[in-house]
C-alpha cells in the first residue's frame, strides 16, 4: 500500500478507529506499569466506560475537554475516550497554575474540565465562569470522573468524526500576547503516526520505554499513538527516573526522550552497552541534542541516537534516517509527505548552505490557531506553507541543522518558554523598571531561564520570585535573577538579548 493510500484509508472515527480500534479486542499487553499490566482489551473497556461518562456529562461532538491531570493509565484512556466520544482533547501541562488555566479553559470554551482533586477548589470558579462541567482525576486513578465511569458499559460505539474534524487543541505560547491554540485535525494526527511507523520501522514486536509527560505532542501523539496503532507495548512510567529506566530497559526495544534523559543516563555508571543490548532505537527531540552527547552515548552503548524535529503545530516534520547515517547536530531530512524550504523573512528561498527560516507544508501541519484568524494568516504563506520561526541550514546531502530561532523562545527540559509572559509579570512588580528574560546553556535542561532586571534598591530576587511563583509554572520560573543598571540596546533602542546570552553563556557551566 502506498503512503498516499495508507494515509487516506479512514474509518468512521478517523483517529480512534486507526489508532486504538484496530487492536481493541487483543489480550496482548499494551501497557506495563509499576502496578501491573494492562491489555489492549482492558484498555478498551476502560476507554468505553470513560466515553460513556463524558457523554453523560453532556459532551457533544466537537466540544473541548480540557485535562490537567497527572500521568496515569486512566488519563491515557481519557484521551482515547474523548476522541471516541467525538470530543476535542485539550491536554494541559501539570505545572500550570490556576491563573494560567483560567485563560486556556475560557479561551477554548471547554465544555468539560478535568483536574486533580487538589486543584478542584481553585479551578471550580474558573469552570463555573466558562459554563463547563468540572470532574476530577487523580494520579491513583480515583476521582469523580472515575466514579462516573464505574458501572458504565464497557461497550461504546464511536461517534463518527472525519479527517478534517478537530481531534485536539494544543496551546503554544506566543512571543507577544496570549497563548495560541493550535488546532490539530484527525488527518494531521493520523497521517503523522502512519509516516513515523514507516520511517522508524515500529512493529507489534516493539516495546517502548515511555517516561515522557502526556500533555504534549512528543509524549502523547508521537509515542502513544504510534505504539497503539502498530499493536506494540509501552513501559508506561509516570516520569523519568534514571534508576527505574535502567531497571526496565532490558525489557524494552526502543525509547523516546528529551536530551535531559540521555545526559542523566550517561551520568549513571550502570548504564552500559550490556543493559541496552536489547534496544534497537533511541530517539531524541523537543530540544537540540549536543554533539558531545551523541558521541558519549555511542561510545558507551554502541547506539547512535536518532534526532528528529517537530513542534506543536506540525507534529514531526524531519528525522534522521533509520537505516543510513544519523548525523550528530542535525535533525535529518523531511519526512515522507512533508515539504520543507528555507527562506528569508520576505519568503525568498535561500540557497543550500545558507541560513533561512523553516517553512513547511504537509498533512501533518495544523489547520490554524483557535479563534485567531489574524494570527493564522500571519503564520502561513499564500501558497499554504507554514512559517515555523525556526532558523536552519541545509547541507548538500539534504540534512537540516537548526541554528536558532527568529523568536525569543527558550527550550528548557524539552518545554517551550516564551520570555514575554515572564517579563510581563516581572515588570508589574513594584520597583522594577524593565526586565529581559533569556535562555542560556544549561548542562541538564539544555537552556536555563535567566531574568535580568533594571530596578530600584528595594527590589530583591526573593521578592520577585515570590511575586511570580503562583502565576507561572515551575519550569518557566527563572533559575537566576540578575540586576543591572541598564539593558543593552542597539541604535534603534531594541534590547539586545543576543548580547546578554553571550555574556552569560557560561553561567551554568
Amino acid at each position: 500500500m502506498s503512503l498516499s493510500d495508507m494515509t487516506h484509508n479512514y474509518g468512521a472515527n478517523t483517529l480512534y478507529d486507526a489508532v486504538f480500534g484496530v487492536h481493541s479486542k487483543s489480550n496482548k499487553t499494551f501497557l506495563y506499569t509499576e502496578q501491573g499490566e494492562v491489555s489492549y482489551a482492558a484498555f478498551t473497556g476502560m476507554t468505553n466506560k470513560l466515553a460513556h461518562a463524558l457523554s453523560h456529562a453532556g459532551l457533544q461532538a466537537g466540544e473541548r475537554v480540557a485535562v490537567q491531570a497527572k500521568k496515569s493509565v486512566m488519563q491515557l484512556a481519557l484521551y482515547a475516550a474523548t476522541i471516541k466520544a467525538g470530543g476535542v482533547y485539550l491536554p494541559l501541562n501539570t505545572s500550570y497554575t490556576a491563573h494560567e488555566l483560567d485563560y486556556f479553559i475560557s479561551n477554548a470554551k471547554a465544555s468539560i474540565v478535568i483536574v486533580d482533586d487538589a486543584a478542584k477548589d481553585a479551578v471550580t470558579p474558573i469552570a463555573d465562569a466558562a459554563g463547563a462541567t468540572l470532574l476530577t482525576l487523580n494520579a491513583d486513578e480515583t476521582g469523580s470522573l472515575v466514579s462516573a465511569a464505574d458501572g458504565q458499559s464497557d461497550q461504546f460505539e464511536a461517534v463518527p468524526r472525519g479527517p478534517e474534524d478537530l481531534g485536539a487543541i494544543l496551546y503554544t505560547s506566543g512571543t507577544t500576547g496570549r497563548s495560541k491554540g493550535a488546532m490539530l485535525c484527525h488527518r494531521n494526527l493520523l497521517s503523522n503516526t502512519q509516516v513515523l511507523e514507516q520511517t522508524w520501522q515500529f512493529t507489534s514486536d516493539d516495546t517502548l520505554l515511555h517516561m515522557l509527560p502526556i500533555y504534549h505532542t512528543h509524549g502523547l501523539f508521537v509515542a502513544c499513538n504510534l505504539l497503539a496503532m502498530v499493536g506494540g507495548s509501552m513501559i508506561f512510567l509516570t516520569h523519568f527516573d534514571a534508576e527505574r529506566a535502567l531497571h526496565w530497559m532490558p525489557k524494552a526495544t526502543s525509547m523516546m526522550g528529551v536530551p535531559t534523559f540521555y545526559t542523566r543516563l550517561l551520568a549513571e555508571t550502570m548504564f552500559t552497552s550490556d543493559i541496552s543490548r536489547h534496544m534497537r532505537l533511541f530517539i531524541s527531540g523537543s530540544a537540540p541534542l549536543l554533539a558531545a552527547t551523541h558521541i558519549a552515548f555511542e561510545d558507551r552503548t554502541g547506539h547512535r541516537i536518532l534526532e528528529r524535529y517537530g513542534m506543536t503545530e506540525t507534529n514531526m516534520s524531519t528525522s534522521n534516517p533509520y537505516q543510513n547515517e544519523r548525523r550528530a547536530g542535525t535533525v535529518g531530512m523531511p519526512l515522507p509527505g512533508v515539504t520543507i524550504r528555507l527562506a528569508d523573512d520576505t519568503g525568498k528561498v535561500v540557497s543550500k548552505g545558507e541560513i533561512g527560516i523553516i517553512e513547511l507544508c504537509g498533512d501533518n501541519v495544523f489547520t490554524g490557531y483557535w479563534e485567531m484568524p489574524e494570527k493564522t494568516a500571519e503564520s502561513f504563506r499564500d501558497d499554504g506553507f507554514f512559517i515555523t520561526g525556526d532558523m536552519a541550514r541545509e547541507d548538500e546531502d539534504g540534512y537540516i541543522t537548526i541554528v536558532g530561532r527568529d523568536k525569543d523562545l527558550i527550550i528548557s527540559g524539552g518545554l517551550n518558554i516564551y520570555p514575554k509572559e515572564i517579563e510581563g509579570l516581572i515588570d508589574a512588580h513594584d520597583g522594577v523598571t524593565e526586565s529581559a528574560v533569556i535562555g542560556v546553556p544549561h548542562p541538564d535542561f539544555g537552556e536555563g531561564v535567566v531574568a535580568i532586571l533594571v530596578a530600584d534598591d528595594s527590589v530583591t530576587a526573593e521578592a520577585v520570585m515570590a511575586g511570580i511563583s503562583d502565576k507561572l509554572a515551575k519550569f518557566k520560573q527563572p533559575k537566576r535573577i540578575l540586576f543591572v543598571d541598564a539593558l543593552p540596546r542597539n541604535t534603534m533602542g531594541k534590547v539586545q538579548k543576543a548580547v546578554m546570552r553571550t555574556e552569560h553563556e557560561e553561567m551554568f557551566s
